[in-house]
């Protein structure tokens, strides 16, 4: 990786990729004026825009005030959110969602959040908020996300919000239909860390890859995912912290517990990218 982008690479082209915020606007504030990009550069976020940082609301307007040129998917605090805006969940210790939930405007914020979807994919990278599972491709991964995205915009929203949580089924199969299967999809996009080589996955550790129970890997470490042609960018794991392979890119080194915010320049060549980061002052 370079210090600097080299003026061969078009920095409109190339999006800048953020970690989880998690409410942490100070510090996003300060790494968008540290990385410095140009007034056309398409900016990322890999999910977990809001809560247990000091600046959840103010956090959410900014992203917002960037319009189209934001791409979002969401996380699990992001979910979270809604569920607890839906009178389904009662706000757990350490969230910092009352400002959101106590503005004038939060039912229009509160729709915004409900229409980003849990995946994107473009120019070969494949954005979701935590992994996916070996089974998937691209292609499917997208499919897969699309119809988490339509339940969730849907009229019963609340319902299919209701049904997500839950940790079984813990595996992929092509014959699940209604919560199941939406269940084992929001759990692949927004909470995976670990998982057998066929897929089984587990949610009880949220250490290291050190953690790892016996017999489960990493996701991105199954030697045969189904997605190796393509360039994963995710978030969610702050005990594994800022990774970067060729193909594999985990952003979330973990702002909200006093450490650092990142962001990468997403180019085509991995050797061209930009690693930007500012420290975190709080400590949780």
């Amino acid at each position: 990786m370079t210090d600097a982008l080299p003026p061969s690479i078009d920095a409109t082209l190339a999006p800048l990729v953020f970690g989880d915020l998690q409410g942490c606007c100070d510090p996003f504030q300060r790494l968008l004026r540290k990385a410095a990009p140009g007034p056309g550069t398409p900016l990322w976020f890999a999910g977990d825009l809001i809560n247990r940082g000091p600046k959840s609301l103010e956090t959410l307007r900014e992203i917002i005030a960037l319009g189209s040129r934001a791409t979002v998917v969401l996380g699990n605090h992001d979910l979270n959110l809604l569920s607890v805006a839906a009178g389904l969940r009662k706000p757990k210790k350490g969230d910092t969602l009352d400002d959101i939930l106590a503005a004038p405007d939060a039912a229009d914020l509160i729709e915004w959040v409900r229409h980003k979807p849990v995946a994107h994919f473009e120019n070969d990278v494949l954005m979701v908020h935590a992994g996916v599972l070996p089974q998937w491709d691209a292609t499917m991964t997208m499919e897969l996300a699309h119809e988490l995205e339509c339940a969730l915009r849907a009229p019963n929203w609340k319902e299919t919000l209701a049904s997500l949580y839950g940790n079984e089924p813990h595996r992929w199969d092509d014959s699940l239909k209604g919560a199941e299967r939406l269940r084992v999809i929001y759990n692949a996009l927004s909470r995976i860390r670990f998982c057998t080589s066929d897929g089984a996955m587990e949610f009880a550790n949220n250490g290291g890859p050190d953690a790892a129970p016996p017999g489960y890997i990493p996701w991105f470490d199954v030697p045969d995912r189904r997605t190796r042609d393509v360039t994963i960018v995710f978030g969610h794991w702050a005990a594994l912290g800022l990774m970067i392979r060729d193909n594999v890119l985990c952003l979330d080194s973990g702002c909200v517990w006093g450490n650092k915010l990142s962001a990468v320049r997403m180019t085509a060549d991995p050797a061209q990218r930009v690693i930007t980061q500012v420290s975190c002052a709080m400590k949780k």
